[in-house]
């Protein structure tokens, strides 16, 4: 019987900067597992050949995959983020929407207090949401 779910994040070539920018914007992140590629193997050396990164309780897999692909990711994905003030969705709303796509800018839009979608600088895609009380 399957246990849990882990979202698995595929980058090529920019995880360890995912997992670096994600550290700081996340207060409490915690790389639990990380492997870089070596010399010889099937990746450009140093780039991550599995991670895992937690968020907020969440774990996710993060892969800097050694074939190039002519996709990436996708906001029909996204993470979904309750943030627990003002303070903490304007936060991370600069921090990931920093040389991203804001989507739906940080606004009231009458399902929560305030609510903000962008893509981060790496394609992954975020909603943030402070809810309401």
């Amino acid at each position: 019987m399957v246990d849990k779910v882990t979202p698995f994040l595929m980058f090529q070539g920019d995880a360890v900067a995912a997992i670096a920018r994600y550290r700081e914007l996340f207060a409490g992140a915690e790389v639990r597992h990380l492997e870089h590629y070596g010399a010889g193997e099937p990746g450009p050396q140093g780039q991550v050949r599995r991670a895992t990164l937690v968020l907020a309780g969440q774990e996710l897999m993060i892969f800097d995959s050694p074939v190039k692909h002519a996709f990436s990711f996708t906001p029909s994905i996204s993470m979904f983020v309750d943030c627990a003030d003002e303070l903490e969705i304007e936060q991370l709303f600069a921090g990931l929407s920093d040389g991203g796509e804001v989507r739906m800018p940080l606004e009231n839009y009458g399902f929560s207090l305030r609510f903000g979608w962008v893509d981060d600088r790496f394609g992954v895609s975020w909603q943030l949401n402070l809810p309401a009380a």
